[in-house]
């Protein structure tokens, strides 16, 4: 077992021990669709328009791409924040914004910070990838990020609620519905 095998294995257990590994829930986003499909266990529960990146696909440092493969909620930040409060550096500022406006383009409502579990996604917790709320609703449905996955705040904030750490997500170049 090589060392990160080793920490992913002691990360693992670690959740499990703690009662904070999700099991019961999985996210899969379709880059094509522009739809995350949320199951419990295994019954689909939700279907959400979203944004991946305006950039493609990938995990390469300084790509701003969207990584493809197995990850899994491995931090939650923003509970009980309001709709449309702007985070900067995982942090609340205080300024809170309405849907579509004008202007910059920061985090809001919720963060759902995610873990790469294969080889070829290994870097997205370093690069920051998140599930997360954006102030552009009417840009949902296009690739429109900079790598992260961008939602409604009203549904990051019930995805928030629903999912728990260790939560997994499938980013994939399929089709939620084959022959779409």
């Amino acid at each position: 077992m090589t060392r990160r095998h080793w920490v992913y294995f002691v990360g693992a257990l670690v959740l499990f021990l703690s009662g904070c590994a999700d099991t019961h829930h999985q996210m899969i986003v379709s880059v094509p669709d522009q739809q995350m499909l949320v199951l419990t266990d295994g019954k689909p529960v939700a279907l959400y328009r979203i944004s991946t990146s305006k950039y493609g696909t990938g995990d390469r440092e300084g790509s701003y791409a969207t990584p493809l493969g197995r990850l899994c909620v491995r931090q939650k930040i923003g509970e009980g924040a309001p709709l449309g409060a702007v985070f900067h550096s995982r942090r609340l500022t205080g300024e809170v914004l309405q849907p579509n406006a004008p202007g910059r383009d920061p985090i809001v409502t919720r963060i759902l910070w995610l873990d790469g579990l294969e080889s070829h996604n290994r870097n997205a917790f370093n690069r920051c990838i998140y599930i997360h709320g954006t102030p552009q609703e009417a840009m949902l449905g296009t690739p429109a990020s900079y790598g992260c996955i961008r939602m409604r705040s009203a549904d990051v904030a019930n995805l928030y609620d629903l999912v728990g750490r260790g939560a997994r997500v499938e980013i994939t170049q399929e089709h939620l519905v084959p022959n779409q």
